[in-house]
């Protein structure tokens, strides 16, 4: 990544949009602080990214679910919330309040083993929301699944940005894009563009977020380079 500078606003859901191999899971490890050799300055929550006080605060879902597949879904939420601290009388209630908020109150008691790809990716979804996080970074959350659950998540993500909680998610499906209220577009390592979809298309005078990123890969590629006029993956 080179030379990004960017704000998420609080309480907002904030798209991070690009083609596969853009960046984005670089970014999405920097902010986390998984990702190794970060130059520069990351201001997390008033902290440096990956500090200490950060880990009850920030939840990350990778691309893969993070699940135990031989322990059933609650299980699994348990587990995890022992290794928050969650003390152990306050455990099943925020198990119960993460089940519920991701919709698999029905599942709760199947082996993660036993669930469909989307419902493992609920229960990883779950786990973040354990501490109730101020900062939800979700990498790729709804690659691969139907347009039903797709949407439901997408509801929910609302839902806790009305709770105060801010969202940044990462995506290269461009039709996403106007579920969220802020975007950030990259292309090979550089930002693009930051700002609402509706003020994206007015820069650009397109009627998409998709021609509008690519009205700006036209602007900032060199006048020498080739236009192939392929939209992103």
């Amino acid at each position: 990544m080179d030379a990004l500078s960017f704000d998420v606003a609080p309480g907002t859901v904030t798209g991070l949009l690009g083609p596969s191999g853009s960046g984005k899971s670089t970014l999405i490890r920097a902010v986390v602080g998984t990702q190794a050799e970060v130059t520069g300055t990351l201001d997390v929550l008033g902290h440096p990214a990956g500090a200490p006080p950060l880990r009850s605060r920030v939840g990350y879902v990778t691309q893969d679910p993070s699940v135990y597949t031989d322990l059933t879904a609650r299980q699994n939420l348990d587990y995890y919330a022992a290794v928050l601290g969650i003390p152990r009388r306050d455990r099943p209630a925020a198990v119960d309040r993460a089940l519920t908020d991701v919709d698999l109150t029905d599942h709760a008691d199947d082996l993660a083993g036993n669930l469909s790809g989307g419902q493992r990716s609920r229960v990883s979804l779950a786990v973040a929301l354990l501490g109730t996080p101020e900062l939800l970074v979700l990498d790729e959350p709804t690659v691969g699944l139907d347009p039903v659950l797709r949407r439901d998540l997408w509801h929910l993500f609302h839902r806790l940005a009305a709770r105060g909680t801010t969202l940044l998610i990462s995506s290269h499906v461009m039709d996403e894009a106007d579920r969220c209220e802020q975007l950030l577009l990259v292309r090979e390592g550089t930002l693009l563009a930051a700002g609402s979809p509706d003020a994206l298309r007015a820069r650009t005078g397109t009627r998409t977020v998709e021609d509008a990123f690519l009205a700006l890969v036209d602007t900032a590629r060199p006048a020498s380079a080739p236009h192939t006029g392929q939209a992103p993956a």
